[in-house]
């Protein structure tokens, strides 16, 4: 394993255990390495404290090396984990997947999500980075987001991932406008033909942190008449977790 190939595996374990603690098959599986890999990878990042071991379960977490490195700015894993509770309470409710994103400088990063019991199930899009422009997410993201900001992300290139994928920066910018003026933001078959998906902003002490939302098959979600009472509730749960994500910090 040569030193590029290990710091590359090495982000990848980090990034697993960011939003949730996990033991080492659970760790091997989710990035696809044997064991004993991981758990040599494991031992160099325990031994410079970039990650902690529960010594209860056998678990492991992000140690306190990586999070000084942020100081007192809020986390991913932070946020997913004051999330999850919300998370879970829309997927229970609505009957499709929750899930939570924060935007990063390549664009709008899914650090966690909460599975609906559904027989058909949509892939789990943790650790996904998405365009602004093609989710929901991160239009809410760009909505509430600084003017000078916007205008860079706009200035593109601004790539169509499906047909249905709005490009056009003026249009984009109407968009963002109805977005503030109602909370929320629908997206119909823009990042997948097949997929549907609706998010809404989640605040903190120092400003926007990220989104909430929900997603599911085109086919069922959402059922007719139901857009309205969906994007209420994720408007409603967007601010329970921005009030319950202030308090925490």
């Amino acid at each position: 394993m040569n030193r590029v190939q290990s710091v590359d595996r090495a982000f990848l374990i980090l990034q697993r255990i960011a939003t949730s603690e996990l033991g080492l098959t659970e760790i091997a599986e989710d990035v696809d390495l044997p064991k004993s890999t991981v758990a040599r990878l494991l031992h160099t990042l325990a031994s410079i404290g970039a990650v902690d071991r529960v010594s209860s379960d056998g678990t492991y977490r992000i140690g306190d090396a990586v999070r000084n490195l942020v100081g007192a700015t809020p986390t991913v894993a932070d946020f997913a984990r004051h999330a999850r509770p919300y998370m879970r309470m829309l997927a229970q409710e609505v009957g499709e997947d929750a899930g939570v994103s924060v935007p990063i400088a390549t664009g709008v990063h899914y650090a966690a999500q909460e599975s609906a019991e559904n027989p058909v199930v949509v892939e789990d899009w943790t650790g996904t980075v998405a365009s602004f422009h093609v989710v929901p997410a991160g239009l809410v993201i760009l909505a509430f987001s600084p003017g000078a900001w916007v205008d860079r992300v706009l200035d593109g290139p601004l790539e169509a991932a499906t047909p249905r994928t709005v490009t056009d920066p003026a249009a984009i910018r109407r968009r963002l406008a109805q977005i503030r003026a109602d909370g929320y933001c629908w997206v119909y078959g823009e990042f997948l033909e097949e997929l549907n998906s609706v998010a809404a902003p989640v605040f903190g002490v120092t400003g926007l942190i990220g989104a909430i939302g929900v997603h599911g098959p085109s086919y069922r979600f959402p059922k007719e008449g139901e857009e309205g009472r969906i994007a209420g509730r994720v408007v409603d749960v967007a601010a329970k977790l921005s009030e319950a994500h202030s308090r925490a910090r």
